[in-house]
């Protein structure tokens, strides 16, 4: 079931369940955003996936009238953007280990060392599908920003006019919502762009963390229930003139990853600070495949689209760049 959030023709939010058609949305009643129909199935103590279809009304809306008018919202948000925060983890896909060791590893380095990458790679590998009741190895981890930094399908992707670079990270996100009890919930699984400055993070390592505060966006449709264990998808980069510059195939899902989603959560919900009761969470979960690994810089104007059946319409931004400014401080 895939449920997404937008606004009507009147501009006011709404939320519905995408038909098989993929085309047609019904229209849900009685609760006008994820977070509230989220929070009324936690206090009810039943799946998120239930209490939707019991609030299914007789409206229909048509999708690509939302794409066309530009009215689609991220699947989930939080009224006060402070409280979603945004992070994600990495060298968790049997893929990625390759592309992300070539970006960092020293030209002049012997061939018996390994990269930092390597190793967190070979980590995951050896120690993050543990048992049940075990405990990982703990995964990269990476704050991006809190929920003003996240953009809906059809919107833009702004690359800060200091950035070196603006490219895509086609991935998996889990949205989460915690209860009021601390317990974290997630709602379900959405296609991602977890938009980064490669050429930045190329130059050393430690400004990983730099290179993750930007933009990014996630949906259209979030996935209601449990991931399958193979994801295939598409990542595509598209000129101005719609036609493709740069595709490439990916795999998610468990089968395809080097840690399990559960020891993924494990890490990062075990901080208190991110348990806080009503707070959202969007989780990246890693990517394989990168148009920068593949020598491709994304002009501005382009536009980056992603794809995955499972998960209904693609995901699409262009990408645009802000006017270069640096702060100017005031003391007191």
């Amino acid at each position: 079931m895939l449920l997404l959030q937008f606004k009507d023709s009147q501009g006011e939010r709404r939320i519905g369940i995408l038909e098989s058609d993929g085309n047609r949305i019904r229209v849900i009643d009685g609760h006008r955003s994820t977070y509230e129909l989220a929070s009324a199935a936690i206090r009810q103590k039943r799946a998120l996936k239930e209490v939707a279809l019991e609030m299914l009304g007789e409206s229909v809306i048509d999708f690509e009238s939302l794409v066309q008018e530009g009215r689609l919202l991220p699947p989930l948000d939080h009224p006060d953007a402070a409280h979603c925060t945004v992070t994600g983890t990495g060298l968790t896909h049997l893929g990625s280990a390759d592309t992300r060791d070539a970006m960092h590893k020293k030209l002049e380095a012997e061939v018996e060392t390994l990269s930092d990458s390597m190793k967190m790679f070979r980590l995951g590998l050896e120690g993050g599908k543990p048992a049940q009741g075990q405990t990982g190895v703990q995964p990269e981890w990476f704050y991006k920003g809190d929920g003003s930094i996240v953009r809906a399908s059809e919107q833009d992707l702004t690359m800060p006019g200091f950035s070196l670079d603006g490219g895509e990270e086609s991935e998996i996100a889990g949205l989460y919502l915690i209860g009021p009890d601390g317990v974290p919930y997630r709602l379900g699984y959405a296609l991602g762009n977890e938009f980064s400055d490669h050429v930045t993070e190329r130059m050393n390592y430690l400004y990983l963390a730099h290179s993750k505060l930007r933009e990014c966006s996630v949906g259209p449709a979030l996935l209601l229930g449990e991931l399958p264990g193979h994801v295939a998808g598409v990542s595509r980069v598209r000129k101005a003139d719609g036609k493709v510059r740069w595709e490439k195939a990916f795999l998610s899902g468990e089968d395809n990853m080097s840690h399990t989603i559960a020891n993924l959560e494990q890490h990062h919900f075990k901080y208190p600070l991110f348990c806080r009761p009503g707070d959202v969470h969007v989780h990246f979960f890693g990517a394989a495949a990168l148009s920068f690994a593949d020598g491709v810089r994304v002009a501005e104007g382009e536009t980056f689209e992603i794809e995955a059946a499972l998960f209904g319409p693609p995901l699409r931004n262009r990408l645009a760049i802000a006017p270069a400014t640096m702060p100017h401080v005031v003391a007191l």
